[in-house]
């Protein structure tokens, strides 16, 4: 039984979609990425909870997200870490309820510490070993690898990540191209996986 009260729905492997780009953050260009994290879950009606942390909690990223994923067949909803005051549903009910979290873009340095202290990444790794889909763009993406290079800092640094898939992940080598040479360097001297 789900902790919703649904029955248990089959287990399906552990699946983590990671985007460098895209989706519902890149407006009415790219619906097909959203498309498929709702298809990776294989739910009739999937369940999708956004988690904004990266981006601060925005309002923007909020309402895209509910504007990409409010006319298709699932349920949408977010949680926001940084008003959890309005929410008195635990965290671990909220998310091991979805068939999908979907993690915005933003600072992966500030998503990590606030999800840890939050007790996030435990719930997460539950989430993701039980079969709901884990999906994220930017910062949401390289937060699941052992290393991303972000530039949460001011300029592109290697920080570690939650470690749920080995290696390094890096992301708008396109429209950040200082971060290339970055990861580069670090791969080559050893100092990231």
């Amino acid at each position: 039984m789900r902790p919703d009260g649904e029955p248990d729905r089959e287990p399906r492997p552990p699946t983590i979609l990671a985007m460098g780009g895209g989706g519902f953050s890149a407006g009415d260009e790219d619906p097909g990425l959203d498309q498929l994290v709702l298809d990776l879950t294989g739910a009739r009606e999937p369940r999708i909870a956004l988690l904004p942390t990266a981006g601060g909690d925005s309002e923007r990223q909020i309402q895209r997200f509910y504007a990409s994923f409010g006319d298709r067949m699932c349920e949408p909803s977010h949680v926001s870490l940084f008003r959890r005051g309005q929410d008195s549903k635990p965290l671990e009910e909220r998310l091991l309820g979805q068939d999908a979290i979907y993690v915005g873009g933003g600072s992966m340095v500030n998503l990590l510490a606030i999800w840890r202290a939050q007790g996030l990444p435990e719930i997460l790794r539950e989430a993701w070993r039980a079969g709901i889909v884990l999906a994220g763009i930017s910062a949401g993406a390289m937060c699941w690898f052992d290393h991303g290079v972000t530039t949460s800092l001011g300029r592109p640094t290697g920080v570690r990540g939650l470690g749920f898939l080995r290696g390094t992940f890096s992301v708008h080598h396109d429209s950040e191209p200082s971060r290339r040479p970055v990861l580069l360097n670090a791969v080559g001297t050893g100092a990231l996986p």
